[in-house]
């Protein structure tokens, strides 16, 4: 498998951990949009948020969970903060490994679907 995040979670790849368990890793994102800008990640490989399984649900909890624990840690959870999941190339995904990107520290323009041709 040619997946950058499966890579990542070996240890293959670099990156600045924010967050790991035995099921999820955070890192900061390499191009970060934001001045908080982290990817959180299952570790088990889901290409996209289409192959979530019923068995996968207590795992995609959790990575709501780490998000928010994420937020506080950060400063950003009062003040707020933008949970993003791009699935597939019309919906902006570029690596096909199910991923949440967690935003914040800035004041974060409204996001209605920004089209582009």
């Amino acid at each position: 498998m040619d997946c950058i995040f499966c890579k990542i979670i070996e240890g293959a790849i670099p990156s600045k951990k924010v967050f790991e368990n035995e099921r999820i890793l955070a890192f900061n994102d390499i191009q970060p949009a934001a001045p908080v800008h982290i990817l959180i990640i299952p570790k088990k490989h889901i290409p996209t948020m289409n192959d979530v399984t019923e068995e996968d649900g207590p795992l995609i909890a959790e990575m709501f969970a780490v998000a928010r624990q994420i937020a506080k840690e950060h400063g950003i959870a009062e003040s707020g903060y933008r949970l993003v999941n791009n699935v597939n190339k019309d919906g902006g995904q570029v690596v096909y490994h199910l991923h949440l990107h967690l935003l914040g520290g800035a004041k974060l323009s409204p996001l209605l679907g920004d089209i582009q041709s």
